[in-house]
């Protein structure tokens, strides 16, 4: 059976706002991660959206994105309460779905992402606080080995830093990043399959390239507190109320339609213009 919505005690929220991070383990069950996996793997939808980004050194990453949850698995994932309340319980009020993604760092070839925040990119959306979150779970085994996500604790509390380019990705000031690594614990965020990752807009993180033969997948759901939505438009949506579904959604949507993911992908290539603006 599907979990029940667990909710977060008051010291993993306090861990979060100390932090700008919180792992829960096995949020998801192993069922309900491989089908997610499966799902993934046989959509050639979500393969042909994806937009490969050069990370300044030759290597690439993979991701694909898209802004409204649906109805399908992926939406299953990102509207079930487990997840939702879980976000709403760290930013202190409703949330909306400003958008998901998959990463895809596939075996020996995954790029690497430089040192950066999400708000980074998000404040070029008209998005006024940082008062965003968003929620890593992993599809796949996320290792030191296979370049798992690494995090600078704390690091959410020196505000949003400047961006610059590196390659085709926006990265967080070296001279800043280099000064917070001396001060902040370095953590190298490795999960098993079906634990999820809740971090702040504003914490800093980067990951390192996949040099080995074991694929590290991951579904990022990030969400925007609705008292905060954007003052413009961006390829990224202004509120909108999410509707939560019930936990056994998502084994229920899964197991009856596994391989389809019923959502539409943004071409980020034509459409996102939040590291594009920094060159100007």
């Amino acid at each position: 059976m599907a979990m029940q919505s667990p909710p977060l005690k008051n010291s993993q929220v306090d861990d979060y706002v100390r932090d700008g991070f919180l792992i829960v383990r096995r949020l998801f069950t192993v069922q309900e991660i491989g089908l997610l996996g499966e799902t993934a793997r046989h959509d050639n939808a979500l393969d042909k959206a994806s937009s490969t980004m050069d990370d300044g050194d030759g290597n690439h990453v993979r991701l694909a994105l898209w802004n409204d949850p649906g109805e399908g698995v992926y939406g299953m994932f990102a509207r079930c309460r487990r997840l939702v309340d879980s976000v709403e319980s760290l930013l202190g009020g409703e949330v909306y779905h400003y958008h998901s993604k998959m990463i895809l760092k596939d075996a020996r070839v995954g790029g690497a992402w430089a040192w950066h925040q999400d708000y980074g990119y998000w404040y070029q959306n008209g998005v006024l606080f940082p008062d965003l979150c968003s929620a890593m779970i992993a599809v796949d085994k996320a290792t030191r080995q296979n370049g798992c996500l690494q995090v600078l604790r704390g690091s959410h509390k020196m505000g949003r830093v400047d961006h610059v380019l590196a390659g085709e990705q926006a990265g967080a000031d070296p001279e800043r990043v280099l000064e917070a690594e001396k001060r902040l614990d370095l953590v190298h965020v490795e999960l098993d399959p079906g634990d999820v990752l809740f971090f702040h807009a504003n914490l800093l993180h980067s990951s390192a390239a996949n040099k080995t033969e074991q694929a590290r997948w991951a579904m990022i759901c990030c969400y925007n507190a609705a008292s905060n939505n954007p003052y413009r438009d961006s390829h990224h949506p202004r509120y909108n109320k999410l509707l939560k579904v019930e936990d056994s959604k998502v084994l229920e949507v899964a197991q009856g339609d596994a391989r389809r993911a019923r959502v539409e992908f943004v071409n980020l290539t034509a459409e996102d213009a939040s590291a594009k603006s920094l060159d100007q």
